[in-house]
């Protein structure tokens, strides 16, 4: 191996390698159980992003662990096609060109998009090698294909026949500048700066005048009625007269509907049935006339008279002017308000009258919610978003599925030319068939694209082909992973069909993660330029480090903050997995993979390291089947790092490099095994660097990838050796602590008496007095019960044995005292706390039997070492 690692050689070199070998690919052990997951498809809108990315090393870290275990792992790959966004993306480009879609037609349009989704798709192919993602290509499903558009046309008949779609003229959210209705939850309120502008609209009889108030006074010129309270006395009596409308002149009545709050404002509303959802809501209880005033662009149309060409922000201008110069503007205050705006273009949502498409959702939800509360539902990670998803569910309003585009599933009704009437059909035969004519015409609009993402756990693995084998085999899915910005757009809808069409839930649990954030903690948008590009940060550290930081950094439901020094120490993580595997190798020379053998007589160093790896095994499997990735990263790193680098290597170092032939061979063993395994444990977080090290090693089969995940083996238990172990890394922590306070190097030789507090402690250190003669660099050594303590020494107290460095001539027996004064100090609020703790009541009759017997052993230890540091200050002090 070279001194150094180099992530770029590597990635290549191993993903090429792990796609011609075709690892990744389902479907190679029909005996194993069956383990689904279906990426959340990225849009092909452009480049994907490091919220994407963590996303992604999530659902990889899942599937490799699996894969592992020995599951039929599938981790099926996709992407969506994003009807508004990659609409508006190609539009935008071809405006740079002086062309819009309407001078290339729909087709030629639809060529340019196809264009555009090639390009992108590929790109998101080169970001998901470069990440590592171990995804079946063989499976992969682009949101328009023909087999997913043949499961979204079977979807809407099926609801359609139903009756749970209907076309109808409502009230819905349009985007001017797309020029396509929004579905409720595609619209952004942002807090907006306004006016709330004072009308006063007189009786046509001439005998006075109601006030009303609008945020909007453009929108008066389609107005059709003002409301009050049928209770509110002040205007019962002007119930069924009529109003004068300002500027219009149209006489419009004075109606009584309980939706006005008669104690808000005047009292009295103004109604405009085709610019206000509420308004339209009135207006049909009122049979009134529905007057819009605006055309798909938000310009003011024929309707709006005199105002006719102008943009809406600009009408508002010039009706403000006129009605104030016509008296009837009696106040305009300042007034701060939610506006709707487009999430894709971030326009002005326009409420607008127009005929869509719609999905009745209460009877969807119904079901959904009975599974939920029945305990047949989904298990939300964590688990307070059920309740989010349950409050959204019982509340749903019906949803607006057509939207104005080219770029999409195109709704399949056809409609009779001559005649008018409409049908809904698969295909366009078998609407021919349906209504025996052959001039028709298909609806012009498209589905929201989320009308298809509704369908991915199923639609992906060959649905509605039921006889299809992946469908059978890995349908449910197991999980989903996906951030909490999308449980109302796609979760809840996800789950709502899967009920209806397949009769059960799509997947078991929904891990819900965060976004990422900046350092600061803020959103990462184009405006504040504080993005994060994946590829740019595996162009510095490498894949894996980026996959290690931003998974480990992660807590479920929680956002993260991106932090390039947290990128950095992953860097260093890996460096040191790289140099500490070089070291075993160099002494692995030789060993072949039938020869590794951890069984008979093993050091204690052996055992205690077999212990610790047996004992992370067993948590880490743990922790990843609960989807705590921060707490796996931190255990991992500290078995890395600490027990495996910082000790057992060192330790190991006495039998590889002494005369010993077979207890260097059980280490080389032990070696061999726990570095095998370890890098196994790292693999799913770190894929490069394990597979890179992992071919060195002697081994057996292919690829780390698909090499046994490390399971808990009771026979690899020694908890005599971790008390071993544990004694004597505090002997030797205590020593190398005192070197550093009075600056005594490793490199010079101490002295060193240790007083073991019981003949079995003693046995102990005889057995292991190798290690601490070598790790601390004792010249003289002596370790006896009734060892006499030395004048001016350096005092350690550890559990079990009391440590004596005489150091004369380097002390400062003064400075001494000070410092045992404050290791006394420290004691002591250790056993007052404890103290507190044991003499707490409620802590007492609560607390486990086994949890009260640890704080009574702590207090019997701390009592013990402040009794002989109170006795070390008085001999000093003697």
């Amino acid at each position: 191996m070279p001194t150094t690692y180099d992530p770029k050689s590597a990635e290549r070199k191993w993903y090429r390698y792990w796609m011609e070998g075709g690892f990744f690919k389902a479907g190679q052990r029909q005996d194993a159980q069956p383990y689904t997951i279906v990426i959340p498809p990225p849009n092909v809108t452009g480049m994907l992003h490091i919220g994407h990315a963590l996303d992604f090393t999530l659902q990889d870290i899942l599937i490799r662990t699996k894969r592992m275990q020995g599951y039929d792992a599938l981790w099926l790959p996709g992407s969506d096609h994003a009807g508004i966004a990659t609409q508006t993306k190609v539009e935008q480009k071809l405006r740079e060109q002086g062309v819009s879609r309407y001078d290339l037609g729909r087709e030629k349009f639809l060529e340019r998009v196809w264009e555009w989704k090639d390009q992108y798709a590929a790109t998101i192919h080169e970001q998901w090698a470069k990440m590592g993602f171990s995804l079946d290509y063989s499976r992969e499903r682009f949101t328009l294909d023909e087999g997913l558009s043949q499961a979204v046309r079977e979807v809407f008949v099926k609801l359609y026949e139903k009756g749970l779609i209907y076309r109808g003229k409502y009230i819905i959210n349009w985007d001017p500048a797309a020029r396509t209705a929004l579905s409720d939850i595609e619209v952004e309120y942002k807090e907006v700066n306004g006016h709330l502008y004072h009308l006063q609209y007189p009786l046509s009889d001439g005998s006075g005048f109601i006030t009303v108030a609008t945020t909007r006074p453009e929108t008066m010129l389609g107005d059709t009625a003002v409301a009050v309270h049928p209770e509110d006395e002040r205007y019962r009596q002007l119930v069924g007269k009529t109003l004068r409308l300002p500027i219009v002149g149209r006489e419009i009545p004075i109606i009584a509907d309980e939706y006005v709050e008669k104690e808000f404002g005047s009292g009295a509303v103004k109604i405009t049935p085709a610019h206000d959802p509420n308004d339209f809501e009135v207006g049909l209880r009122h049979n009134l006339p529905q007057i819009s005033v605006m055309d798909e662009s938000g310009t003011m149309n024929g309707e709006a008279g005199k105002y006719q060409g102008l943009d809406r922000s600009e009408c508002r201008k010039q009706i403000v002017k006129d009605l104030q110069e016509l008296g009837v503007l009696v106040k305009i205050e300042d007034h701060v308000h939610q506006v709707g705006h487009s999430e894709r273009t971030g326009a002005v949502v326009e409420p607008y009258l127009s005929t869509q498409w719609f999905v009745k959702m209460k009877p969807l939800a119904e079901a959904a919610i009975a599974a939920q509360k029945s305990g047949k539902g989904v298990n939300f990670v964590p688990d307070r978003f059920e309740k989010i998803y349950l409050h959204w569910i019982e509340n749903v309003r019906d949803w607006c599925i057509s939207r104005q585009l080219w770029w999409g599933h195109r709704i399949p009704a056809w409609y009779c030319e001559a005649t008018g009437e409409m049908v809904v059909a698969r295909s366009e035969e078998e609407a021919r068939a349906k209504l025996g004519r052959d001039d028709l015409k298909q609806d012009e609009d498209v589905l929201d694209t989320w009308f298809s993402s509704a369908l991915w756990p199923f639609s992906t693995l060959g649905w509605p082909d039921e006889s299809s084998e992946d469908l059978k085999r890995y349908f449910p899915t197991d999980v989903l992973v996906t951030g909490y910005d999308i449980i109302y757009f796609w979760v809840a809808r996800m789950i709502f069909t899967s009920l209806e069409f397949k009769g059960e839930i799509p997947f078991k649990d929904v891990l819900i993660h965060g976004l990422v954030r900046d350092s600061e903690g803020r959103k990462m948008s184009k405006s504040l330029g504080n993005g994060v590009d994946p590829l740019e940060v595996i162009e510095k550290y490498g894949a894996d480090a980026m996959r290690y930081m931003i998974s480990t950094s992660s807590t479920p439901g929680q956002d993260l903050r991106f932090r390039w020094e947290r990128v950095e120490q992953a860097r260093n993580f890996a460096n040191k997995i790289w140099n500490a595997s070089r070291f075993a190798l160099m002494n692995l020379d030789g060993v072949a993979y039938e020869d590794i053998d951890i069984s008979g007589e093993l050091a204690t160093a052996d055992r205690w390291i077999l212990h610790r790896f047996n004992e992370t095994a067993k948590e880490i499997t743990r922790l990843i089947d609960a989807y705590e990735f921060g707490e796996t990263g931190r255990l991992l790193y500290n078995f890395i790092w600490d027990d495996l680098c910082d000790w057992y290597i060192e330790f190991a170092k006495l039998s590889l490099y002494g005369e010993d032939a077979a207890a260097k061979r059980k280490t080389q063993g032990v070696l061999a095994f726990v570095l095998d395994r370890t890098l196994r444990m790292i693999h799913p977080f770190m894929p490069f660097i394990s597979e890179e090290i992992w071919q060195h090693l002697p081994h057996q089969g292919e690829t780390i990838t698909l090499a046994a995940w490390p399971e808990y083996d009771p026979a690899l238990e020694a908890p005599d050796a971790v008390q071993e172990m544990n004694l004597l890394i505090d002997i030797i922590r205590a020593v190398r602590n005192i070197r550093a306070e009075v600056n005594v190097p490793m490199s010079k030789k101490i002295e060193l008496v240790v007083k073991p507090g019981s003949s079995e402690t003693l046995e102990v250190i005889a057995r292991n007095e190798h290690y601490i003669c070598r790790f601390c660099n004792a010249s003289e050594y002596a370790a006896s019960l009734t060892a006499a303590v030395p004048d001016k020494a350096m005092t350690a107290v550890v559990t079990g044995a009391e440590l004596y460095l005489p150091l004369s001539g380097l002390i400062d027996i003064q400075q001494e005292i000070e410092r045992l004064n404050k290791e006394l100090d420290h004691l002591n609020k250790e056993v007052e706390r404890v103290e507190k703790k044991l003499a707490n009541e409620g802590f007492v009759s609560k607390a486990p039997a086994k949890v009260i017997e640890e704080e009574r052993a702590k207090m019997a230890d701390y009592a013990e070492k402040r009794g002989k540091v109170l006795a070390r200050i008085e001999e000093l002090k003697g």
